[in-house]
């Protein structure tokens, strides 16, 4: 009997523990692209209109990861064309988004339970779909990250140097858009809009309170991302709690590393 209850877990839990992991390690390093530059609350903004898009395409009979994706694909182009830097665009899109996915809902067929389940996280629901995505988009990004990482770092620090020498900065801008549009869309489907978010921000923010230097930053995203996700989601799994919250919560809790530095000055 035990046997089969183990062997039934792990027929239905096997692909979104896949899944949820993929992201743990994708998140995260978008993440710490997106404090890099800055615009962490794109991680807020984009998520919440990916939400609305999937919503708007339920009355069309339209694919939710196609009516998605073309949303913050819309809100990534329009973001690039009126400025390249700051947060007060996403800011926008989150007000946007919040209130265009509950709005649909509340005028759509089916429309208010599928938008709750993209805005407070439905991992248990993931499929293969997302699974792939998440895996192809993953290995997109360490396929380009060291070119990426190169060219961000220096467009950060030194923002003149590609204008400087006639070069031009659009390819990484391109495919950073793309890369964090995909992740974004395949997280908010996935995990939930506010449950992405705390995979794009908390990591980032607590690896750069910590570590001695980028690279170091980069491997301690991923680190905390990926044992807060396993934590949260054995603990929810076993417990019987829903995932999205959980994981929001152990992310927030995970912030208390960063007092790490300030006890040691003090103890030392």
């Amino acid at each position: 009997m035990i046997e089969m209850d183990l062997g039934m877990m792990r027929e239905l839990f096997q692909l979104p523990f896949l899944t949820g992991l993929t992201l743990a390690v994708l998140l995260p390093l978008i993440g710490a692209f997106l404090r890099l530059r800055e615009e962490w609350l794109a991680g807020l903004g984009f998520p919440h209109i990916a939400a609305a898009g999937s919503v708007a395409g339920l009355p069309l009979g339209l694919p939710t990861t196609v009516t998605a994706t073309l949303a913050t694909a819309l809100a990534a182009l329009l973001k690039s064309l009126l400025a390249r830097i700051g947060n007060s665009q996403f800011a926008l899109m989150l007000v946007l988004g919040w209130g265009g996915a509950l709005f649909l809902a509340a005028n759509t067929h089916q429309g208010e339970m599928i938008s709750e389940g993209l805005l407070r996280g439905q991992l248990y629901f993931s499929t293969p779909g997302h699974f792939s995505g998440a895996v192809l988009t993953l290995l997109a990004l360490l396929a380009s990250l060291k070119w990426l990482n190169q060219r961000l770092l220096v467009q950060r620090f030194f923002p003149d140097h590609y204008s400087a020498n006639g070069q031009a900065d659009w390819p990484h801008e391109l495919v950073f858009a793309a890369l964090l549009v995909a992740a974004v869309v395949l997280g908010t489907l996935a995990m939930g809009a506010l449950p992405a978010f705390a995979m794009f921000f908390v990591p980032a923010w607590v690896a750069f309170g910590l570590a001695r230097g980028w690279r170091q930053g980069l491997w301690l995203t991923v680190l905390i991302g990926v044992s807060v996700y396993l934590l949260a989601f054995f603990i929810t799994l076993f417990m019987n709690q829903p995932f999205g919250p959980s994981l929001a919560l152990l992310l927030g809790l995970s912030a208390s590393l960063r007092l790490i530095p300030h006890l040691k000055s003090r103890l030392w």
